[in-house]
């Protein structure tokens, strides 16, 4: 499908990928791709998929995970929903469903259809956030380690790519048991921000 996407316009492009409905008979529910992105986006945030909140609201990171995300960065929900700074592309755009330990993963099929023709568009990003597992098997190649020493490893992407834990309240255990992440990483993720966004 990427071939037949390269002469799309930027805006053609979009208005495909927010009409998708590719794996709609394998949701529990109507597809709703929720993306954000522009042109002249300096940052991108790579996620796993919308939660329910977020598939009812349209909003990404419109959740606790968004709040504590966004608190990571060190910015306003004004500047983090500035497409014109900020590209939220998560690996999958549709709400899964829930499983039994919570949101299903991405579904399979929305990366391989969309994902490079839409980071192609992307030639003003400064820095990546790979948010869990999928983000980073995806975007580190040959990623082979767990969540946990990814971002351990962080410095080895620096200063283009952050592997970074899932934000979500279900993570508190995860961010009790390794405390660097917010003494140590957290403090350059904002000042890498800062200094794009100035």
């Amino acid at each position: 499908m990427t071939d037949s996407l390269i002469n799309l316009s930027f805006d053609e492009l979009v208005r495909r990928v927010r009409a998708c409905q590719i794996c709609a008979g394998d949701l529990p529910h109507e597809p709703r791709p929720v993306i954000q992105l522009s042109e002249s986006s300096r940052i991108l945030v790579v996620g796993q998929a919308p939660g329910r909140r977020v598939h009812e609201t349209g909003l990404p990171f419109n959740d606790p995970s968004g709040d504590r995300l966004r608190q990571w960065m060190g910015i306003t929900r004004d500047t983090f929903y500035d497409e014109q700074k900020l590209a939220i592309l998560p690996m999958g755009f549709c709400y899964p469903g829930t499983g039994k330990s919570g949101d299903l993963p991405p579904r399979p099929e929305c990366a391989p259809a969309w994902r490079q023709a839409l980071l192609d568009r992307l030639p003003e990003i400064r820095l990546t956030l790979l948010i869990g597992q999928y983000a980073h098997a995806w975007h580190i190649p040959g990623a082979r380690r767990a969540v946990t020493e990814n971002v351990r490893q962080w410095q080895q992407f620096w200063p283009d790519v952050i592997p970074m834990p899932h934000p979500s309240p279900r993570n508190n255990l995860w961010l009790r048991k390794n405390p660097w992440f917010e003494a140590e990483v957290v403090p350059a993720i904002q000042a890498r921000v800062a200094s794009i966004l100035d």
